[in-house]
């Protein structure tokens, strides 16, 4: 009844030859398409260096750092030294369950897309791991790291899962709290918490980890120095995160949540500004603005701080004399309406030239005198009594 078809060795060997080549040629597609222009593994430690250029006085002490927009400040610690609470508000914000999946949960990748189908397909939630994360901040391009696509889930899954087969949970989270951007152009906690704080990461209170752990997310957006009670917020939701996660209960809650929050009140550590600025513009004109930018440099100028320091009290006291602020400075013949507002000064070496101290004004940060002026370097038109001189 029923007939019996017999296939030749052949056809089958010529089939099974049409799907390896199949397999082969959609293999070498999808890794061109997904993983070939990703950068090497091995080019790991040399992606999580930022140096900074410094500028120093002539003794050697820092004066400023020239930082990068794209790669900011980092200083890098240990984990030792990051306070357990600093830890436990990143791991409730970011990934609760990191130290029970292998660089993909398959359990926040279902949640989130129930959370997003729930959402009438708008990206509320996106399943990325720490390790995700991390790998994101390490070996994708800044302009893909924005973007949301198939692809870039599936290359940090990748990326992830190698990271995950050659680091420890413990050295992963290290590396996060170190790569991470935080706002205000500081890439690393250790480098937050000197920005925003002023202080190591060692010494953080509970309200400042909290803090600093919600910025992660938004660090525009949540920026304190902007917008303080909108980063107060953010800290609050942190807060019900670490409860919700189990890591604190609720009067360690409300009693972290009411923690006063004391943010430093200038934003970067410079000394002589006007001098700095100077030199900054001095190299940029001879190295370029990218080889300047790119760090690694530390530039020993002529400066002495200690008589920079001199020279700026100096400018301050003359200016309270002519402005009558000292007791016996001006007597009943002048004039009350005299305001003097600005003024500046520079010691040179008489000997070498070299520039010992220069004040471009009596505070560069003051926009009412326009502070950031350099008065030392800004052209005047010469007094009448020296044109004799010049003109000669």
């Amino acid at each position: 009844m029923f007939k019996r078809f017999t296939v030749a060795p052949s056809t089958v060997r010529y089939g099974l030859l049409v799907i390896v080549c199949v397999a082969l040629l959609g293999g070498t597609v999808l890794y061109y398409w997904l993983l070939a222009d990703l950068p090497p593994f091995a080019s790991l430690n040399e992606r999580m260096v930022r140096p900074t250029t410094q500028i120093l006085d002539r003794h050697g002490r820092l004066l400023y750092e020239v930082l990068d927009p794209n790669t900011g400040k980092q200083l890098n610690l240990s984990l030792a030294n990051v306070p357990p609470s600093c830890i436990q508000a990143t791991l409730a914000t970011e990934d609760s369950r990191f130290y029970h999946h292998f660089g993909v949960d398959p359990i926040a990748v279902l949640r989130a897309a129930w959370q997003n189908y729930r959402s009438g397909g708008e990206i509320v939630s996106g399943g990325s791991t720490l390790t995700m994360q991390l790998a994101r901040n390490l070996f994708l391009e800044p302009e893909e790291r924005y973007t949301q696509s198939l692809r870039r889930k599936l290359r940090e899954a990748w990326l992830a899962l190698r990271l995950e087969r050659h680091y420890t949970k413990d050295e992963l989270l290290a590396l996060y709290l170190n790569q991470t951007y935080y706002g205000n152009f500081a890439f690393g906690l250790e480098a937050a918490a000197q920005i925003f704080f002023a202080k190591p990461t060692a010494q953080l209170s509970s309200g400042e980890c909290t803090l600093l752990a919600g910025l992660v997310q938004y660090p525009t957006g949540y920026n304190p120095l902007q917008d303080a009670q909108i980063a107060k917020n953010r800290q609050l939701t942190v807060l019900r995160l670490m409860k919700e996660a189990g890591f604190i209960n609720q009067e360690e809650e409300e009693r972290i949540g009411a923690e006063p929050l004391r943010y430093r009140s200038r934003l970067f550590d410079i000394e002589a500004p006007h001098f700095v600025m100077y030199v900054q513009d001095l190299l940029a004109r001879q190295l370029g603005e990218e080889r300047l930018r790119a760090g690694g440099l530390q530039v020993r100028t002529t400066l002495d701080l200690d008589l920079q320091r001199q020279a700026e009290r100096s400018v301050r006291y003359r200016l309270d004399l002519l402005n009558c602020r000292l007791p016996g400075s001006c007597d009943k013949n002048t004039d009350p309406n005299r305001r003097v507002a600005n003024a500046a000064a520079v010691i040179l070496d008489s000997q070498s030239g070299e520039i010992l101290a220069m004040v471009g004004s009596p505070d560069y940060f003051d926009a009412a005198i326009q502070g950031n002026v350099n008065a030392a370097l800004a052209e005047r038109q010469p007094g009448s009594a020296i044109k004799p001189l010049t003109y000669a």
